[in-house]
C-alpha cells in the first residue's frame, strides 16, 4: 500500500479538528494490514485522547477477525508519538505495550518534552521507524506549534481595520470601518489563534467581546489584557471567558511568559497606540490589514506615522484580494 497516499489522507482528515484540538497541533493516525486500512484516528479534542491512541481503540475492535496481532499491522502518524505524560499518557509508551513493530511517522514533534524521544522509545523496544515522510505539508499545518517550539515565542498577529486614508477611528464616536463581510472574515481569523490581545483603551471605549463567532465548534482563545488603569470586570470582554490581565509595560516580558505555555499563537486586536509598540519591538510576525473605501478625514486617528508605514517595520505583502467592497491585505516578515 502506498504510505505517502495514506500519509496525505491523514492529514486531511486531521484537519477537521484544528478549531478543536487547538492549541494542540491535530495530528492523524492510520492503521494497515498490508493493503487493507484496519483503523483511523485523530486527534479531535484539546486534552483527551491523541490520535494514535483512538486508531489503536478503533483497532481492537478487529482482533482475532482481521488479524490476529499488532505485530502485524503498520501504524502511520503524521506526528512523532509523545514520550511524556501530560493530559494523556504517553503515546509512544501505548504503541510499544499494543505490539506494533512498524510505524511510519510524518515530522517529528519540535517539543522538547518529545523532539525524538518517543521514536528513541519505539526504537529501544525494536519497533522499526522511519520518519520523514511529508514533512514539509504536516509542519505548515501545524505552522503555530511548529513555529512556537522552534522560537520559543508565540507566532503574533496584528489584525487591524483601516480607512482609506489609514485612520483607526475617531476621538470621540465608534464607527465601523469595513464592511459586514470583512467583520465577519475577522471571526475566521479568532477562531483559529489560540489567544487574543488588547489594551485597556479598547476595552474601555469599544466594550469588545473578542471570541470567534463562527458556525463551527471552536476552542475559544484565551484573553489577554494589557491595561495599568481601571476596567471593568463585568464587561463582555470577561464573560465566559479566562483572561489573563498585565499590569506591567515590558512587552517581551509579557510575550516570554507564555513560553513554557500551551499558548502557541496570539491575535492582537488593539489601539494604534498599542500596536505601534508592539510593531517598535520588532516582536510580531505578521499584520493582517481590512482597508476600506471610506475616508475618516482629519478628524480620524492615524494608523502608523507616515515614516513608520507598514513595510518599515520590515513586512512585506504576501496576499491580498477583495472582501465585499474591502481590500485584505496580509504582510509577512
Amino acid at each position: 500500500m502506498n504510505y505517502e497516499e495514506l500519509m496525505l489522507r491523514a492529514i486531511t482528515k486531521a484537519e477537521k479538528f484544528k478549531y478543536t484540538a487547538k492549541p494542540n497541533p491535530v495530528v492523524g493516525a492510520i492503521i494497515i494490514n498490508d493493503n487493507e486500512i484496519i483503523s483511523e484516528g485523530y486527534h479531535e479534542v484539546y486534552g483527551k485522547n491523541h490520535a494514535e491512541i483512538n486508531a489503536i481503540e478503533e483497532a481492537q475492535k478487529y482482533l482475532g477477525k482481521k488479524f490476529q496481532s499488532f505485530s502485524e499491522l503498520t501504524l502511520i502518524c503524521t506526528l512523532e508519538p509523545c514520550s511524556h505524560i501530560g493530559k494523556t499518557g504517553s503515546c509512544a509508551d501505548f504503541i510499544v505495550k499494543t505490539g506494533f513493530k512498524n510505524v511510519i511517522i510524518g515530522a517529528i514533534d519540535p517539543n522538547p518534552k518529545v523532539a525524538g524521544n518517543g521514536i528513541k522509545i519505539l526504537e529501544a523496544n525494536k519497533v522499526s521507524v522511519k520518519s520523514g515522510l511529508c514533512k514539509d505539508l504536516i509542519e505548515k499545518q501545524n505552522r503555530f506549534f511548529f513555529y512556537k517550539h522552534k522560537t520559543n515565542k508565540p507566532y503574533i498577529t496584528i489584525k487591524i481595520a483601516s480607512s482609506l486614508d489609514g485612520k483607526s477611528h475617531y476621538n470621540d464616536e465608534r464607527v465601523f470601518i469595513t464592511s459586514e463581510s470583512s467583520r465577519n472574515d475577522v471571526q475566521k481569523i479568532r477562531a483559529n489563534y489560540d489567544a487574543i490581545l488588547t489594551g485597556g483603551n479598547t476595552l474601555r471605549n469599544d466594550n469588545p467581546i473578542m471570541n470567534a463567532r463562527v458556525n463551527f465548534s471552536v476552542n475559544q482563545a484565551k484573553k489577554i489584557l494589557l491595561t495599568n488603569n481601571s476596567y471593568n470586570k463585568e464587561s463582555d470582554f470577561f464573560k465566559n471567558a479566562s483572561v489573563d490581565v498585565f499590569k506591567i509595560n515590558d512587552l517581551n516580558e509579557i510575550i516570554d511568559s507564555y513560553k513554557d505555555s500551551d499558548i502557541c499563537s496570539i491575535l492582537i486586536e488593539a489601539g494604534p497606540k498599542l500596536v505601534n509598540a508592539f510593531l517598535n519591538k520588532g516582536i510580531v510576525d505578521e499584520l493582517i490589514v481590512y482597508k476600506s473605501t471610506k475616508k475618516l478625514g482629519e478628524k480620524g486617528v492615524n494608523w502608523f506615522y507616515e515614516d513608520y508605514a507598514i513595510e518599515n517595520y520590515g513586512f512585506k505583502l504576501e496576499s491580498s484580494y477583495k472582501i465585499d467592497t474591502d481590500l485584505k491585505n496580509t504582510y509577512k516578515k
